[in-house]
């Protein structure tokens, strides 16, 4: 059928298109609801290596192929493989942190005068009432420890998908690589073809593609990076002052990284409170300092030479889509939250300029206009 025949379709026709175009996409979506999410992150890793296979594509003489199997090969080895070891160690002490929270609780509760004597021991604490601080201790001593249990067993449904080793995993892991490996050879054609059936004009679609790119390197660089490097120095940090589970809460801190200057500090300041309080005044003074001076400097300095504008979304938006992500999709959803909150952002600016003749006018509009706001 030619495409004039398809322009001359009346008004009913074009109508059952549209409602059988919705029905078995909505269908077809549903089916593969199970992979969607390992479609995404393999879309993803193509397009952050896609430099490299165009190199190793130049290397091998145009032998696509070849260099698409390498890069698939080398994710699969230097990323995925080390990264399933470290999600299954966190895993195991986030369960060994969970469980040895009730005990301690129990017997608190059993001598609520033991809490008292070891806030003694901080720095200070002889300037402060204690009595007023603590006027009900056994209900702040349970909620402390509802608390750890509560930020345990999320991490651990963060983590569960990708460290267990079940026949889920391995296939969500095959359609992962296999879906990478046929985007690194048909990516672009996929991207313009969808391209191709949004009823956008291209500056709309260029805003939307670089607003996905541009927050997607954001995320990697600034969560991952930033944040993987704080909690590796706060891990080490912990591990070295004996605090039990250093790699678990070295995972809490990259997620809570996405909160410049306090993620980190959230983790370890109690960490430091705690050896205080246990009379390891030493240890808690250096654990402070290292953490003051050496993991807090790394996000002033690196996050504006690294994220920049590329993010270009409030704060709050950040660490909103990054918890509503990980509550939504799981560990995934430390990437895929922002990226999905940035196409939210991007879709309503392009609303808004192509409904701007109803919409009251701004100060930006009414500067473009030279009128007056």
């Amino acid at each position: 059928m030619s495409a004039e025949s398809h322009s001359s379709l009346n008004p009913l026709q074009k109508r059952f298109l549209l409602l059988a175009v919705a029905a078995i996409s909505l269908l077809f979506g549903w089916m593969i609801r199970d992979f969607i999410i390992s479609l995404l992150m393999a879309a993803l890793a193509a397009a952050l290596t896609n430099p490299i296979q165009r190199r190793l594509t130049a290397a091998f003489q145009g032998r696509e192929i070849a260099a698409a199997l390498l890069v698939v090969s080398a994710t699969l080895l230097l990323v995925i493989g080390p990264l399933t070891t470290m999600l299954g160690l966190v895993l195991a002490q986030a369960v060994q942190v969970t469980q040895s929270v009730t005990p301690w609780v129990q017997s608190q509760l059993q001598n609520p005068d033991q809490i008292t004597a070891l806030l003694r021991n901080i720095p200070f604490s002889d300037h402060i009432n204690l009595a007023d601080l603590l006027p009900e201790r056994e209900k702040l001593i349970s909620a402390a420890g509802e608390a750890v249990r509560s930020t345990g067993t999320l991490l651990i449904n963060a983590v569960a998908t990708a460290g267990r080793l079940t026949v889920r995993f391995f296939l969500q892991l095959f359609i992962f690589l296999y879906a990478m490996f046929y985007f690194l050879l048909r990516g672009r054609e996929i991207l313009d073809q969808i391209l191709y059936y949004a009823p956008l004009g291209q500056e709309d679609e260029g805003m939307v593609v670089g607003r996905f790119v541009s927050v997607t390197k954001a995320t990697l660089k600034g969560s991952l990076v930033i944040g993987g490097l704080q909690g590796l120095l706060v891990g080490i940090a912990f591990a070295v002052a004996g605090i039990e589970g250093a790699a678990f809460w070295g995972a809490v801190v990259v997620v809570l990284s996405v909160i410049p200057g306090l993620g980190a500090p959230i983790v370890w300041l109690p960490a430091t409170i705690w050896l205080f309080a246990n009379g390891e005044t030493s240890m808690a003074m250096l654990l402070a300092i290292w953490c003051l001076v050496v993991v807090g400097t790394i996000d002033n300095l690196l996050r504006p030479r690294l994220v920049g504008t590329d993010a270009r979304m409030s704060d709050l938006m950040i660490l909103l889509s990054t918890l509503g992500g990980i509550s939504l999709f799981g560990a995934v959803g430390f990437v895929v939250g922002p990226i999905v909150a940035a196409v939210f952002v991007t879709i309503w600016e392009v609303y808004g300029r192509a409904f701007s003749e109803l919409l009251p006018p701004t100060e930006a509009t009414s500067a473009e206009d030279g009128s007056d706001p």
